[in-house]
């Protein structure tokens, strides 16, 4: 599948500078030695490069030798490479050197012990692999296409190995009516990713069985607030001065509670808005200073550096502080990304009623759920757009007409479904695996990880293990609500402008009849209104591809997404 060239105007619009595409901090390695490498990748442009006979890496990252941070150890027997943030149990800085030995004794095994978000490359004798974390926070992009595996946890220089790129049709449709490319493709025909829970070898991959749901009774609001204490506490002391992504919601403010290091929050929006409001409360209560990234043209920022956060297989929507970022002005940064998914059942099914045309939600979980039309309302999608979006995207690509979006988009799920049932017996916890495999919010912390020192205190091995063993109903907003009082109980003094009653039924009944009533107006979004920011700063006309007027703001965006993409790869017609 190619990239249509009619209009050569805004192919070049498309920004195909691949320095501007690629990402600061950096993984890069094939099953092969150093001679092999030498073939594709410049030794220099790495802060070490580590040679075996049977796999060779590269690794970009200011954070090296940082404890907890990126790790590397050489042994008679071969090497370890950790990227990321990780930890081991015995609680030493030398985390690379302990996998490496847990390896010797233990195979495949040790991983479960590695605590973080990370990428592993080991050899050990004539075994070589590169591993994932237990829930692929960091994606592994790899190809054969040059004849050897090349792997990394940048897509451009692996993609760049691969003569004559092309265009996955599958992937494109899923990105362009979903947001998301599911499961282990990537926008490009020879170009996959590591397997959820798993691990590439020089011929073939498979899977760990570190994330697999296995319910119990405990006291699940005490054990959640016992095990965010300790997950945060585990990352306290990054170097430099630190800072917060803070909203008015109770996710971040969790982590601002527990961190007395935090020096300065950030919100983005205006400074009238009750969000931003609201959050600057929050920061004065825990003696922080507060500033505000102010709306602008850069939100909807259209740089292709924005667009590499995507990766080739996200929209890169989600980062919304991506045009901000030089005025971030501090070294270590923390977010509460994946709280909702991973304690509050974010993409759970729950009852509800219709009223007037509006639905008012329960919280208790729907006794039948139907994964497939719950997940495609929670993320976004809308048949009305989605046909709009087709005839649009017919101008820049080929074949990408399809009858029924909906149709196609669910029995792409219904496949990934099927790959969470030998992880989940419950439908409800299946749906949740689903959205974790295939998370479309990671833009967001890739983005933050690239810059700064990002620390992701969610997917902290304690707290995926809550997730796994706590059921379906529980993961509620209501246990993480009572988890968080447990860790403070001045922490809910300052309601969320969308939550300004303590009883959660209130809060539903208050913004169900702002929705219904015409005299009073909904609860304002707690990010700024991106058809508004599109509108004033005229965003349509700087776009890699014509769009019509009526085309979403939403799907004119994710077009210019899968456009600057494609052409950075250079997949056009010649």
């Amino acid at each position: 599948m190619e990239l249509l060239t009619r209009e050569d105007d805004w192919i070049a619009r498309a920004g195909t500078d691949r320095t501007r595409m690629r990402m600061r901090k950096e993984l890069f390695g094939l099953f092969g030695d150093r001679s092999a490498f030498e073939r594709h990748r410049e030794t220099d442009a790495f802060d070490t490069v580590v040679a075996g006979e049977y796999l060779t890496v590269g690794l970009r990252d200011p954070a090296l030798g940082v404890s907890g941070r990126s790790d590397v150890y050489e042994h008679d027997a071969g090497h370890c490479v950790v990227w990321g943030e990780a930890f081991c149990p015995t609680g030493g800085d030398d985390v690379a050197a302990w996998l490496a030995d847990a390896y010797a004794e233990r195979g495949e095994a040790a991983f479960a012990d590695l605590n973080g978000s990370y990428l592993v490359a080991l050899e050990h004798g004539e075994e070589a692999l590169v591993a994932t974390d237990p829930i692929r926070s960091w994606e592994c992009f790899y190809t054969d296409a040059p004849g050897t595996r090349v792997f990394g946890s940048d897509p451009t220089p692996v993609q760049e190995t691969v003569p004559d790129p092309e265009v996955r049709r599958t992937a494109l449709l899923e990105f362009l009516h979903l947001g998301t490319v599911l499961g282990e493709k990537t926008l490009f025909e020879r170009t996959r990713r590591a397997p959820f829970d798993g691990y590439v070898t020089r011929d073939g991959h498979g899977e760990f069985r570190r994330f697999v749901y296995d319910p119990a009774e405990f006291d699940y609001a005490a054990e959640l607030a016992d095990r965010l204490r300790t997950a945060i506490d585990r990352r306290s002391d990054y170097p430099g001065e630190t800072g917060l992504l803070l909203s008015a919601g109770y996710d971040s403010r969790v982590l601002l509670s527990e961190l007395p290091a935090v020096s300065r929050c950030y919100t983005v929006g205006s400074p009238n808005d009750q969000e931003v409001a609201a959050a600057r409360r929050v920061a004065d209560q825990y003696g922080a200073d507060h500033r505000v990234l102010e709306t602008d043209d850069r939100y909807l920022s259209l740089d292709p550096s924005k667009s590499r956060y995507s990766q080739s297989i996200k929209e890169s929507l989600h980062v919304h502080h991506a045009g901000y970022t030089d005025d971030i002005e501090v070294d270590s940064v923390y977010h509460g990304l994946l709280y909702d998914t991973l304690f509050k059942g974010f993409f759970l099914e729950r009852d509800a009623v219709e009223i007037a045309g509006k639905r008012l939600p329960w919280r208790r979980l729907a006794a039948d759920p139907d994964p497939f039309d719950s997940l495609l309302d929670t993320l976004g999608f809308s048949a009305p757009d989605s046909r709009d979006l087709t005839r649009s995207a017919t101008r820049v690509f080929e074949d990408v007409e399809v009858d029924d979006p909906a149709a196609f988009l669910r029995s792409s799920l219904e496949s990934e479904l099927d790959a969470c049932r030998d992880r989940a017996a419950s439908a409800h916890n299946a749906t949740d695996l689903l959205a974790i495999r295939n998370q479309p919010v990671l833009p967001f912390r890739t983005h933050l990880a690239d810059n700064f020192l990002e620390s992701f205190v969610a997917v902290d091995s304690g707290l995926l293990e809550w997730h796994l063993r706590t059921p379906p109903e529980h993961r509620s907003p209501d246990t993480f609500r009572e988890a968080m009082e447990r860790l403070d109980p001045a922490i809910d003094r300052h309601n969320p402008p969308d939550r300004p009653h303590d009883a959660p039924l209130l809060n539903y009944a208050e913004s169900f009849l702002r929705r219904l009533l015409p005299f009073l107006s909904p609860f304002e979004s707690a990010w700024p209104d991106r058809e508004a920011v599109y509108e004033r700063y005229d965003v349509a006309a700087r776009l890699s591809a014509p769009v019509p007027e009526d085309l979403s703001v939403r799907h004119a965006l994710r077009l210019h997404d899968a456009l600057t993409q494609a052409a950075a790869h250079e997949c056009r017609e010649h």
